[in-house]
């Protein structure tokens, strides 16, 4: 009930799942943060209207958008899935029918999350397990080389996090857990975010 009322206020459509075609080792099936976790994170977790968003592996932007109306602050979305992209595409022009006053961009981009050129201006990271371990150490090592480039604090966004995922930031990164909000009611104890912050030498 909450995603659909969610969806309708956002005037997007984003609910359900969506299996790919062929079974896939590296990346794994559309299903979208629910609210109800969003909610919770947002109550603990605040984004500045100096932050800029990136969401791996965005499906049908859920993600995007809702960040986007609440905090009013520019959202990038990567997908992968040529079927769910379009999707997204349809949601950014419903939605952007009654978010005209909001400035701030929001960019959807079709390819691989690990081909994306990390923007120095690009700030927050979020991921809900959207491709394997390989992938995610790919493009875990794209932002730690636009750190080299461009030092400054980051925080990388980890829904229902998998242990593979936290090995390589422990083991790869300079990234350390700064705080872990869990899902009220949930059943599943992984039903958590862990957010990870790299903080500037300066």
């Amino acid at each position: 009930m909450l995603e659909r009322k969610f969806d309708q206020m956002l005037r997007i459509r984003t609910t359900g799942l969506r299996e790919w075609k062929n079974h896939s080792t590296h990346f794994n099936r559309y299903e979208a943060t629910p609210y109800k976790a969003l909610q919770q994170l947002f109550q603990v977790y605040k984004l500045k209207e100096t932050d800029q968003l990136v969401d791996f592996g965005c499906g049908r932007g859920r993600v995007p958008f809702y960040i986007h109306h609440h905090f009013q602050i520019p959202v990038t979305g990567i997908e992968v899935n040529d079927k769910t992209y379009e999707e997204a595409l349809n949601n950014k022009i419903s939605y952007r029918q009654q978010a005209k006053h909001i400035l701030a961009p929001i960019k959807l981009k079709y390819g691989l999350a690990e081909q994306y050129e990390v923007k120095k201006s690009d700030n927050r990271f979020y991921f809900f397990n959207p491709f394997s371990a390989k992938i995610f150490k790919k493009v875990v090592s794209n932002i730690m080389n636009s750190l080299e480039e461009h030092d400054r604090s980051v925080d990388i966004i980890l829904y229902y996090p998998l242990k593979e995922y936290k090995q390589v930031l422990k083991k790869h990164t300079s990234f350390y857990l700064m705080n872990k909000v869990r899902v009220p009611d949930a059943k599943d104890k992984k039903e958590k975010f862990l957010i990870y912050r790299y903080k500037s030498k300066d």
